[in-house]
């Protein structure tokens, strides 16, 4: 296929792309449903006023709604669709410790995406020049950069969500020990929390002492390590939440509950281990197979056959 046919195609999808877009914008074609028609209209809440003002989005994402109109919209709402909606995202969020909002994350979705995009264009001309490819394999593998460099983005985020868990899951026995040490040397649970947030550095850590300010904000504890267990993504951390709730109500000693937490922990982290090495025993056989097994045998054999060239 011709340099100057590959020309024309990429020039009339983009034509009918502009024209299909500027067809959907329409007033008459524009289909709204009721619910937007009175969506204006309605109160969100029975505190707020009905000619309040809406709510404002951010500004990175008023930005790129004004730059570039329908294209956007229609854009973050396929992300919305493909990666989860709002409230989802915003809790994966939390989980890898990020502090940026849902349209931030956004346009790094969309970034990637333009990314995946130039690399799938550049594929695909290469493809049709130099391999002869046919023009719809072009424009599939021009789609499918721009999907993976989306859902790259999204891989990405849930990597670091694992890597934070393990990382928490490492600190966890430590600093449930420091927090009995300190608890059983007379102080509160909170005054605990706040000595190891202040005395140590990590992701754990981090988390006590937003907890902390939770606490300070007015939150109550139960409240305040219920969502210490909501923004971490280590179950034990949302039972350590529970116990210690329940011991400060209860009056249990709460020096014994954060030893307990702390040796649930390392049995938990010595049973994940072992489970990690029986789903791995094959992969440890390869190189003992490959590598060791045939410098065995080399060694084995290679001094017989030295004595029988000496023979011969």
């Amino acid at each position: 296929m011709s340099v100057t046919l590959l020309a024309g195609v990429l020039l009339g999808l983009m034509l009918g792309t502009g024209l299909f877009l500027l067809a959907s914008q329409l007033p008459w074609l524009r289909h709204r449903d009721l619910g937007r028609r009175i969506d204006p209209y309605l109160r969100r809440s029975r505190s707020a006023s009905l000619f309040a003002a809406p709510a404002t989005t951010s500004r990175t994402r008023t930005v790129v709604e004004n730059l570039l109109g329908p294209v956007a919209v229609r854009g973050l709402g396929l992300l919305e669709r493909l990666t989860g909606g709002a409230d989802q995202l915003e809790r994966r969020l939390r989980l890898a410790g990020r502090r940026t909002s849902t349209d931030s994350f956004r346009i790094e979705q969309v970034v990637f995406g333009a990314v995946g995009l130039v690399l799938g264009i550049a594929i695909a001309v290469a493809a049709i020049v130099l391999r002869d490819a046919s023009a719809m394999l072009g424009l599939f593998i021009v789609v499918l950069g721009a999907l993976l460099g989306v859902l790259l983005r999204d891989y990405l985020l849930g990597v670091e969500i694992s890597r934070r868990a393990a990382r928490m899951a490492r600190e966890f026995p430590t600093v449930a020990d420091l927090l009995a040490l300190a608890v059983a040397a007379g102080e509160s649970p909170i005054a605990a929390m706040e000595r190891v947030a202040r005395t140590s550095t990590g992701a754990l850590p981090d988390e006590f002492a937003a907890t902390i300010a939770d606490i300070r904000s007015g939150a109550s504890v139960a409240q305040a390590l219920a969502s210490l267990g909501t923004r971490t993504p280590l179950e034990s951390l949302s039972r350590f939440g529970e116990g210690v709730s329940i011991a400060i109500e209860r009056g249990t000693p709460l020096a014994e509950v954060l030893r307990a937490q702390a040796q649930d922990a390392r049995e938990n982290a010595k049973r994940e281990l072992m489970e990690m090495a029986g789903k791995r025993e094959i992969a440890m056989l390869v190189p003992v197979v490959f590598f060791v097994l045939p410098l065995v045998i080399v060694f084995a054999i290679f001094p017989g056959l030295a004595v029988l060239e000496i023979s011969l």
